[in-house]
């Protein structure tokens, strides 16, 4: 549509203020000003851009997160199910090396955190003048290899598929693991009432396994006296990951706690005065995401260390009387014996070069993500 203006923003200090509030009428904390301008400023490694779509009255009707980052293909690929031949063919086809891919989206979050649209206009409109715009921002940035837009749910396909028009491949991507707390638990106790015995023994063997875990809400200070402990455990289960991206520096939480307060959650795990895990939390609107985690391993089974950070986070959706807890991808098995069901999350995936394309697309199709066993704790 001629009466679109797209502009690109190579900083979010560049974007005016009206513009977030055009857009985020809903005070969406993920497209605030202050939590982009946390990521941007704790990862110098990652080149930042933001593209904002304005109507024929010049308010912003979609804001879209770009992020532009080098991996590699067997990184993207790791413990994703696919064969042996065409991950070898992907490989080659993105040169083995690594290489440069667009995202729209945060690499660093799961879900629905990359485009904020206005409901004024056709979202048909929209999504194709972002198609068209994510086109413009790759043919101008160099070397590019691929353009990788992330992550939607089933409602949002209808509009998403806009991008198939462009060349795109849409692939199903790892599930969110999704928690409905029920109104009437006040404590973790109510919680585990509901639960069949099987389920219930095994959040209390969690409990009692880490027993002798010292745990304290972080502050600050914490952030900077403990740092290179937290990275460290942070890169653990970053290497046991479906899908890495890229690792973040955990600057960024100094900047969210600053700005969010008590609603971003930091909480540390100590055995004999040595950190040996932690969890990390969010609260928006009325969810609570889980965001990233860190563990000792080499404790995990003595001293139960994941499956108490499951607990707890059930603890803190309660206490802070959210109505779901998003706990994110990975482990999804051992997160529905706690009460997750998974929330289906498609992406979309092209090579810059359009005969490239085409040799990737047969590959592309025959992706698939990890099985796992849904249980049913619920009584």
């Amino acid at each position: 549509m001629s009466s679109l203006v797209t502009t690109l923003y190579p900083s979010v200090d560049l974007i005016d203020s009206v513009v977030f509030k055009e857009i985020n009428s809903e005070e969406n904390i993920y497209f605030s000003k202050s939590f982009l301008k946390a990521f941007e400023t704790s990862n110098p490694q990652i080149e930042f851009k933001y593209i904002s779509i304005s109507g024929a009255d010049k308010k912003t009707i979609a804001l879209v997160l770009v992020q532009v980052i080098s991996l590699n293909v067997e990184g993207m690929l790791k413990n994703i199910k696919v064969a042996h031949l065409i991950r070898k063919g992907l490989g080659l086809l993105f040169c083995n090396e690594h290489i440069k891919i667009m995202f729209c989206g945060n690499v660093f979050l799961s879900g629905e955190h990359g485009i904020c649209t206005s409901e004024k206009i056709s979202q048909k409109d929209i999504y194709s003048e972002i198609g068209t715009a994510l086109d413009a921002v790759a043919a101008n940035t160099k070397p590019m290899h691929a353009i990788f837009i992330k992550d939607f749910k089933f409602a949002s396909l209808v509009h998403a598929r806009q991008f198939l028009n462009f060349g795109y491949s849409e692939i199903k991507v790892e599930p969110n693991m999704i928690i409905k707390l029920k109104p009437e638990w006040k404590n973790f106790n109510d919680y585990k009432d509901t639960l069949k015995s099987k389920y219930r023994v095994k959040a209390n063997r969690a409990d009692s396994k880490s027993s002798n875990l010292e745990t304290c809400l972080f502050s600050n200070r914490d952030f900077e006296t403990y740092k290179h402990e937290l990275q460290a455990l942070y890169q653990n289960t970053i290497d046991k990951a479906s899908f890495n991206a890229q690792v973040l520096n955990l600057d960024t939480y100094s900047h969210l706690s600053l700005f969010l307060k008590e609603n971003f959650i930091v909480k540390g795990y100590f055995l004999e005065n040595r950190l040996v895990g932690f969890l990390t939390a969010l609260v928006n609107d009325n969810t609570l995401d889980a965001h990233f985690i860190g563990l000792d391993y080499e404790l995990n089974k003595s001293h139960a260390i994941y499956p108490r950070i499951l607990n707890d986070y059930i603890r803190i959706g309660i206490e802070k009387q959210v109505s779901s807890i998003n706990l994110g991808r990975t482990a999804s098995e051992i997160k529905t014996t706690i009460g997750a069901s998974p929330l289906e999350l498609n992406c979309y995936i092209k090579h810059k070069s359009t005969f490239l394309n085409s040799l990737v697309k047969p590959f592309l199709r025959r992706i698939k993500i990890k099985e796992f066993k849904q249980h049913s704790p619920f009584k």
